[in-house]
C-alpha cells in the first residue's frame, strides 16, 4: 500500500519517475564507496576500459531510448519508416492502450507485430494461433485508426503483402483527450465533436462527419430545436484552413496520419524489390490536402429516438444509399497530429516565456508564433523572420502596446538569456524569430531539473543545475560552488551516477590511465538523460494504467449496478415520474456502497491526472529528442 499512497500522492507524478534503488544507498554512518584511486593499479585499469566503453554507449549511441541493434529488417522502409525496434517499455504501453480502446484480440495483434517487425499475413496467423477471419479484422481495424501499415513484401514482386505496426502512432491514443479539449478550446463544442468523431473512427468523410455532429448536437439541445448542417461545415472548413485537419491521401486511406503513419506505396509488377526503399507518400505531399471539397449537403441535425426491433439495419442501409449525394465521395479526413503538436509546442513557449518575462512579452510571441503557424514546418528549428512592423500591425488592439514599448519588449527578449527569440535581420524595425530548437532544449531541460528536484531534492537539483551549466566538473569543485559539505556533495554524486542523471569521465594524463595521474570530471549529457527518462514516463503512464484497470475490475459489479440504476433514473426522469419513485431506485445503493464508490472515483480521478501530467512531460521529451535529431 506504500506504493499506492506515492502513486496518490500529487503534485505531480515525478517520484515514480526513478526506480529506487536500495542497494546502493549508503547506511547514516557508512563511508560511500572510495573513488577509483584507492584501489589496485590493474582493477582500476579493467575498471577504466569497461568504463571507457560506458561513456562510448552514453555519448555515441546511448542505450535508453535509442534503437537497439538487431532488428528484424534489414531493408530501409522509405524516409518516414526507419529501421527501429521498439523498447520494452513502448511495447508494454502500447500493448494496454490497444487492450483499453480496441480490445484484447487487437493488442495480441497489434503486440505481436510491434515485437516481431514486419510479416504476412500468413506468419501472424501461425504465431498469434488465431483464426485468419480475427486476424484480419484485427488488422482491419488497425489499419483504419492509422496503427498498422501494409506494404508490398520484400522478397520481390509477387511476394506477400506485409504488416508493420507503428509504435508512434498507437503511443498518440494517450493524448486523445489534449488532441480533443484543445478542439473544444479553439472551436467550441461543434469542433470538440468533430475531432472526437474522427479519432474514435479513423478516417471519415466530411458529408458523414456532419451529420454526425449534428445529430449528437441536436440531441442535446431543448425539444423543437436542432443544429443546421452549414453550421458544422464552417467549423470543418475552419479546422482544415487551419490544418488541424487534412485529407488522407489516395490510396492509402487512414495507413498515414501525419508523419507517424506513412500510407501504402503500392508495387508494380515490373517495380523491383528495391523500390520499398524510397521514401513513402505523406498528406502533405499531395497538393489538395487541405482543400475542402464541394459538398452539397442540406439540412438539420436529427434526434435519435429509440430504434424497434431492426430498425438499426434499416438505418443503415438508408444511410449508405443516401451517401453516395453529397460530392465528396472517396474522399476522407484524418486528425493531423503534428499540428497539435505544434499548437502544444507554442502554448508551452508561451506560458514559459509569461513565467521568465511577464504578460506582455509571451502576448508578444504568442503573436509571432500565430502569425506562422501554418507556414512554418514542423520540424523547422526556428519561425520565419518577421519584421517589427509586422508583428506590431498584427497584434490585437486590446493589448494597447505602442511601436517603442513593442521595439523595448522586443530587444528584451532578444537579450534574454533563454534566447526564445532571436534577431535574423535589420530590415522593416528589424527581423524576429522565434528559435523552436532552442525553446524547446530550454523547456527539456527546466523538466529535467523538476524531476531531479522531486526524486532527490533541492540540493541535488542545484548540484545538476551546476554541471549542466558548467559542463565538466572535478568532487572538489562541485562542493566549492554549491557550497555543500563535501560528504554529502559526495553521496548526493554517487546516487545522480547511480541512476545514470550524472556522468563521470575520466581524462588521463598519461596513457597508462594511472589514477593519480588522471582527471575524473562528473558531466551531464542532456539528450541520453531525456532519453532515459522519457522511457520511465512510459513505464510510469503504464503503471498508472494498470492500476486503474485493476481499480475498475476489482470493483466491476458495484460500478455495473451504479449504470444500471443510472439508467433506471433517467428513464424515469424523462416519463416524468414522481419524486417518490426516483427515491426508492435512489435507496436501491446502500451508505456502504456510495461511499466505496465516491472513494473509487477519487482514485480514479487521480490516477487520470496523474496520466495527463505525465503526458505532457513525455511531449516535452519527445519534441526535444525529435528536434535534436532533426537539427
Amino acid at each position: 500500500m506504500a506504493h499506492e499512497r506515492k502513486c496518490y500522492d500529487l503534485p505531480g507524478v515525478w517520484g515514480l519517475l526513478l526506480p529506487y534503488n536500495s542497494d546502493r544507498k549508503t547506511d547514516a554512518g557508512e563511508q560511500p564507496q572510495p573513488p577509483p584511486s584507492s584501489r589496485k593499479k590493474h582493477k582500476h585499469r579493467r575498471r577504466s576500459s569497461s568504463s571507457r566503453r560506458q561513456l562510448s554507449e552514453e555519448y555515441g549511441s546511448p542505450t535508453s531510448g535509442a534503437p537497439p541493434k538487431g532488428d528484424t529488417s534489414e531493408q530501409t522502409w522509405g524516409a518516414e519508416i526507419s529501421v527501429y525496434k521498439m523498447t520494452l517499455q513502448e511495447t508494454r504501453l502500447c500493448g494496454l492502450l490497444l487492450r483499453e480502446h480496441f480490445g484484447e484480440v487487437v493488442e495480441k495483434v497489434g503486440t505481436h507485430l510491434l515485437r516481431s517487425g514486419a510479416q504476412n499475413l500468413r506468419t501472424i496467423v501461425q504465431e498469434t494461433n488465431l483464426s485468419v477471419d480475427l486476424v484480419k479484422k484485427c488488422l482491419c481495424v488497425l489499419v483504419q485508426h492509422g496503427a498498422c501499415l501494409f506494404i508490398a513484401g520484400r522478397k520481390g514482386p509477387g511476394s506477400p503483402t506485409e504488416y508493420r505496426a507503428c509504435c508512434d502512432r498507437i503511443l498518440r491514443v494517450l493524448s486523445y483527450p489534449r488532441y480533443i479539449y484543445t478542439a473544444k478550446t479553439l472551436y467550441g463544442d461543434t469542433g470538440e465533436l468533430i475531432i472526437e468523431e474522427l479519432l474514435q473512427r479513423g478516417h471519415m468523410t466530411m458529408s458523414s462527419t456532419v451529420k454526425t455532429v449534428a445529430d449528437r448536437l441536436t440531441q442535446n439541445m431543448e425539444e423543437g430545436h436542432s443544429l443546421d448542417y452549414s453550421d458544422v461545415s464552417s467549423t470543418f472548413s475552419k479546422l482544415v484552413e487551419t490544418h488541424f485537419l487534412q485529407r488522407c491521401p489516395p490510396g492509402g486511406g487512414a495507413g498515414t496520419s501525419g508523419s507517424a503513419g506513412p500510407a501504402e506505396a503500392p508495387a508494380t509488377p515490373a517495380a523491383p524489390a528495391a523500390a520499398v526503399s524510397k521514401a513513402l507518400p505523406t498528406p502533405e505531399s499531395f497538393p489538395d490536402c487541405y482543400t475542402v471539397p464541394q459538398v452539397t449537403l442540406v439540412g438539420r441535425g436529427k434526434r435519435q429516438l429509440v430504434p424497434e426491433d431492426g430498425e438499426d439495419q434499416r438505418n443503415a442501409k438508408r444511410a449508405k444509399m443516401n451517401s453516395e449525394t453529397h460530392g465528396d465521395e472517396g474522399i476522407y479526413w484524418q486528425v493531423n497530429f503534428e499540428r497539435f503538436h505544434q499548437h502544444f509546442r507554442d502554448q508551452a513557449i508561451i506560458s514559459a516565456v509569461a513565467n521568465k518575462l511577464d504578460q506582455t512579452s509571451s502576448e508578444i510571441v504568442r503573436t509571432i508564433l500565430r502569425m506562422s503557424e501554418v507556414t512554418t514546418s514542423p520540424t523547422a528549428t526556428c519561425t520565419k523572420p518577421l519584421s517589427a512592423n509586422e508583428i506590431f500591425r498584427s497584434l490585437p488592439a486590446s493589448y494597447n502596446i505602442p511601436r517603442q514599448i513593442l521595439d523595448q519588449y522586443l530587444t528584451l527578449l532578444v537579450d534574454d538569456p533563454m534566447e526564445f527569440v532571436g534577431k535574423s535581420g535589420e530590415s522593416g524595425g528589424g527581423m524576429f524569430v522565434v528559435n523552436l530548437h532552442r525553446a524547446l532544449a530550454n523547456l527539456a531541460r527546466a523538466t529535467l531539473e523538476s524531476i531531479v528536484q522531486e526524486r532527490f531534492g533541492s540540493r541535488s537539483a542545484r548540484i545538476f543545475r551546476l554541471l549542466l551549466r558548467k559542463r565538466h566538473l572535478e568532487q572538489k569543485q562541485v562542493e566549492d560552488f554549491a557550497m555543500i559539505p563535501a560528504k554529502e556533495a559526495k553521496d548526493m554524486l554517487y546516487s545522480l551516477l547511480s541512476h545514470n542523471l550524472v556522468q563521470l569521465q575520466e581524462i588521463p594524463k598519461t596513457p597508462d590511465f594511472a589514477p593519480s595521474r588522471t582527471f575524473y570530471l562528473y558531466t551531464v549529457n542532456q539528450l541520453p538523460t531525456a532519453r532515459m527518462l522519457l522511457q520511465n514516463c512510459y513505464k510510469t503512464v503504464a503503471n498508472l494504467i494498470e492500476r486503474r484497470l485493476f481499480e475498475t475490475k476489482e470493483n466491476k459489479r458495484l460500478l455495473e449496478k451504479s449504470q444500471r440504476i443510472e439508467a433506471i433514473l433517467a428513464s424515469l426522469q424523462a416519463s416524468g415520474a414522481e419524486p417518490e419513485q426516483l427515491s426508492e431506485v435512489e435507496e436501491m445503493i446502500s451508505a456502504p456502497e456510495k461511499q466505496q464508490l465516491d472513494v473509487l472515483r477519487l482514485h480514479v480521478n487521480k490516477l487520470d491526472s496523474a496520466e495527463n501530467q505525465v503526458d505532457e512531460t513525455i511531449f516535452i521529451l519527445e519534441s526535444y529528442i525529435s528536434s535534436t535529431s532533426t537539427s
